[in-house]
């Protein structure tokens, strides 16, 4: 449902497809596209991708970023850096034109959340091209996010997330600023995917709303997808309410007023993305700044 600005998908409404592209280059490999052109989106396409046990999706480069974030189970990504075993809470960043392959080498299925940017062509083009395999007897990597040679990926956990956990020796991911916690409001944000990563038209991070917590009603020069992890959450965007659950992805567009809050007794946790990245300045407008301008005024 949703108008021109905003739109919510429930995990329940989920359709699992082999995109077009990919017919004759995978197998086991599906995809939901969740958040595409053919919605109110036009600067990203945000959906759920699922690998069958001894899956592939053959190597190929895009004309668009893409992140990612497995949720489910153990995939190799292919690049020409190295092979790479992913697992989840394992994310990264895939460069335009970058060859990469995806495999599943487990007697169990993956997932894993997907986003590009900019959106693929509806029209005028093709965006996906099929390139030589990668080596495939290379040994397999883990993610090591602490070694400063690990450039494209990353790890998250839930509890990376607790304000109580960041100090040094705590640190997860990395001990830069990069990965700091920013807490506000009784909401928590870690970034994870952005230009330290190399991405130039996109971001993704983790939020999580603590009982309790809120967001006010605001908007953005860009377009924002949110993937629900755990717990949930009442959102009201463009003035109509939604209450968010586990696997549920909701859009909101340029100019799309949204606010969040979080039930009491209880914390959230949702994966969120953006495009274009947000500008330097005045990326948040806050309806209660411009209200409060209103009264003084009058």
């Amino acid at each position: 449902m949703g108008d021109n600005r905003h739109l919510v998908v429930r995990a329940a409404d989920a359709v699992h497809t082999v995109p077009s592209e990919f017919a004759e280059h995978s197998r086991g490999f599906t995809r939901w596209s969740a958040i595409t052109g053919e919605g109110p989106s036009v600067h990203m396409e945000f959906g759920i991708c699922h690998l069958d046990a001894d899956g592939r999706i053959d190597a190929h480069v895009h004309s668009f970023e893409e992140s990612f974030y497995v949720l489910q189970g153990e995939v190799v990504c292919d690049t020409p850096e190295g092979a790479f075993r992913l697992q989840p809470g394992d994310y990264g960043y895939v460069p335009a034109s970058t060859p990469h392959a995806w495999r599943n080498l487990s007697d169990a299925p993956a997932r894993w959340a997907q986003m590009s940017a900019p959106q693929p062509r509806l029209t005028g083009g093709q965006d996906t091209f099929f390139v030589d395999a990668l080596p495939a007897d290379r040994p397999l990597q883990t993610i090591d996010a602490r070694d400063p040679r690990t450039r494209s990926f990353g790890h998250i956990e839930a509890h990376n997330m607790d304000p109580a956990q960041q100090t040094q020796d705590k640190l997860a991911e990395s001990a830069s600023m990069r990965t700091a916690l920013l807490v506000y409001s009784g909401i928590s944000v870690k970034m994870m995917v952005d230009s330290d990563l190399g991405a130039f038209l996109q971001t993704m991070f983790m939020v999580q709303y603590e009982p309790g917590g809120f967001a006010g009603a605001h908007d953005h020069p860009f377009e924002e997808a949110y993937l629900i992890l755990e717990g949930v959450t009442d959102a009201t965007l463009d003035g109509v309410a939604y209450r968010l659950e586990p696997g549920d992805i909701a859009f909101s567009g340029v100019g799309s007023t949204h606010a969040f809050t979080c039930p009491k007794g209880q914390s959230v946790r949702w994966l969120e993305t953006q495009a274009p990245q947000p500008p330097g300045r005045h990326a948040y407008r806050f309806g209660r700044d411009w209200t409060y301008l209103g009264d003084q005024l009058a």
